[in-house]
């Protein structure tokens, strides 16, 4: 930890550094005393393996942390080294024609493999780094859209991108996007940002004042993964959306569970009587399709029509 000291009046720049031991109650102690010693071993054990660094006093514990720091480590040169990658997956009407993809990130590691994002999301929302990743994830989008301006099946689509919490708060957001969606001289209409309800609800005003402006470059937005939080027609009235996204785990069990199968129902009479599409996730099964557009909902997302695949194999269900 850099900092300066003053040393006669004159300053001096020092560096300092710890050996922490960590001990968690009531595993390594059921007392301060126990709590005390055990820390005290831990951190004996960090100055034995090299100072300035952590140690935990449970062995388990202490492999978890070191499995993660090596993880935000490599994670954190997958962005130079060109290991992330898009996959898209596809949106269709109720005839299965592609209208649009959500595109989501992958991680192709040179010794892990593929990387679920279950494991590195977290980590990157925990460390910053969905900043830059998400930065490069809306450029690429954007790059794409624009290369499918001269794609005969392709020029009409538009592109769903997700923005996390973190990079929504940003308060250069707006000029971040606005940015990128010049430069990359896109149509604006062909680009949609899917926000959760957990962005909305934690600051209603500011996202919706984001949103108003992000509209006014032509932007539209989704509300992702709709119903699982604290969803309130207050603020769903104010928010300038344009679709609805029914979760998947509502989808999942529409045939057989009557309360999932009133939720999706109430979703999409809500959204239709609001004027908004309505698109439903994790779609995997004719039955749940035929449930769905029964009852009104008009564009699906899941496993009976594509997984998420590379862009080469999502551009070959243009032309089936």
């Amino acid at each position: 930890m850099p900092c300066s000291l003053l040393v006669d009046a004159v300053q001096v720049d020092v560096c300092l550094s710890a050996s922490i031991g960590i001990a968690v109650f009531p595993q390594h102690g059921a007392t301060a005393q126990d709590l005390i010693r055990s820390a005290d071993k831990a951190m004996y054990r960090a100055k034995a393996e090299g100072r300035n660094t952590v140690r935990f006093f449970d062995p388990a514990m202490q492999a978890a942390l070191q499995q993660r720091i090596k993880l935000e480590t490599e994670l954190r040169h997958a962005l130079p080294g060109n290991e992330l990658q898009l996959y898209y997956q596809a949106q269709v009407d109720g005839d299965g024609k592609v209208l649009s993809a959500e595109v989501l990130i992958r991680w192709q590691h040179p010794q892990r493999g593929l990387v679920s994002p279950v494991q590195f999301i977290p980590l990157a929302e925990e460390s910053g780094l969905i900043l830059p990743i998400g930065a490069w994830v809306l450029e690429t989008a954007c790059a794409q859209l624009k290369a499918w301006e001269n794609h005969p099946l392709a020029r009409d689509l538009k592109l769903a991108v997700n923005v996390s919490a973190r990079q929504f708060r940003q308060d250069d957001f707006v000029s971040i996007t606005k940015h990128v969606v010049d430069q990359s001289g896109i149509d604006p209409t062909r680009l949609k940002l899917e926000l959760t309800e957990s962005i909305v609800i934690n600051n209603v005003a500011d996202t919706i004042e984001k949103m108003h402006q992000l509209k006014v470059l032509g932007l539209t937005f989704s509300m992702d993964d709709f119903g699982t939080g604290y969803s309130s027609l207050a603020y769903l009235k104010r928010l300038p959306l344009d679709q609805l996204k029914i979760d998947q785990s509502f989808v999942r069990d529409i045939s057989h569970d009557p309360s999932d199968a009133a939720i999706v129902q109430t979703i999409i009479t809500m959204g239709n009587t609001l004027g908004l599409n309505v698109i439903a996730e994790g779609v995997e099964t004719q039955v749940q399709l035929d449930f769905l557009q029964k009852h009104g909902c008009k564009t699906f997302q899941g496993y009976l029509f594509s997984r998420p695949v590379p862009l080469a194999e999502f551009e070959k269900l243009l032309i089936a």
